[in-house]
């Protein structure tokens, strides 16, 4: 998968869980595990806003797209 989710960098970086995440970001923890894990086929927009409201960080430091080397 091209893009890769870096949550679980900027959590470590704040030393926080990933249930104090969920919370804050009105998520469950599971559902941040589906994000953290790249499973997920979409994030809303609200919830990247959200998401980059608790870390105070970029959209940009939460997804990184990266080439899988295949031609389209």
């Amino acid at each position: 998968m091209p893009i890769v989710v870096r949550i679980d960098v900027e959590l470590a970086r704040r030393k926080m869980s990933v249930g104090e995440f969920a919370e804050r970001v009105g998520l469950t923890p599971a559902n941040v595990a589906v994000l953290k894990n790249g499973r997920a086929k979409a994030v809303r927009f609200s919830t990247l806003e959200a998401m980059c409201r608790v870390l105070d960080c970029q959209p940009g430091d939460l997804l990184e797209w990266v080439d899988d080397g295949e031609d389209r």
